[in-house]
């Protein structure tokens, strides 16, 4: 993408409002004053407050919410002229039910109050495959720490990803930190029994990748308290 296309999406994401853009002195003082209020103060209801951590264009965002309107979802990405299409896109179709945040993921607890969040959904994080990277990595111990945190008890945890490795790092991270996993596979379009949700909503990543040929894992998990 050019830095003039990028310049353009970042202005229009100023005047969507259904983009919140703190700064993170904002985020890191409770000045933003969002934490513990996000139904009340931005979608004016109690339903299940549902993360899309690092949404990349919001196309899950978008398409949990067309699904479940009696849900309420914030895609969360640093990476504003990417979520950029998202935004748009719910605003042309009008979803009053979905939100983008841009921030950087480490500062989520700083966002949410402890039970405020039902679920989190990861969809085709980087895997951060060398040691060195672990602490980038999205479901290391120190993020599921921050989301057991923000979720309400049991609070669900949805990772789809096209890596192996992530699939199997974080699921044994989970069962050793006692998560009920409800569903585990490591091809969710190699079976009948994936869920409709996983199957149903396709990222522009996740469509480059079948087309070459990749198996898409996906788990699914109480993170509990």
């Amino acid at each position: 993408m050019g830095s003039k296309n990028k310049l353009k999406r970042f202005r229009e994401n100023e005047t969507f409002d259904n983009v919140i853009q703190p700064t993170r002195e904002e985020v890191v003082t409770n000045a933003l004053k969002l934490k513990g209020n996000w139904n009340r103060e931005v979608f004016k209801n109690d339903n299940p407050l549902v993360l899309e951590l690092g949404c990349g264009k919001g196309e899950y965002s978008v398409g949990l919410a067309q699904a479940n309107p009696d849900k309420n979802f914030i895609g969360i990405d640093i990476k504003g002229a990417r979520f950029w299409r998202g935004a748009k896109t719910a605003l042309e179709e009008q979803l009053p039910n979905v939100r983008f945040l841009r921030t950087q993921i480490e500062l989520v607890d700083y966002l949410f109050n402890a039970d405020e969040v039902s679920e989190i959904w990861i969809t085709f994080p980087d895997p951060q495959i060398k040691y060195k990277r672990t602490k980038h990595r999205m479901t290391n111990p120190v993020f599921l720490a921050k989301y057991r945190k923000i979720l309400g008890d049991p609070g669900l945890l949805h990772l789809k990803t096209d890596s192996e490795f992530m699939h199997g790092y974080t699921l044994g991270l989970l069962q050793g930190i006692g998560a009920e996993i409800l569903y585990a596979h490591h091809d969710v379009y190699g079976n009948d029994y994936s869920p409709k949700e996983v199957t149903s909503i396709q990222t522009y990543y996740e469509k480059q990748y079948l087309e070459q040929g990749k198996k898409i894992t996906y788990l699914k998990c109480h993170l509990g308290k």
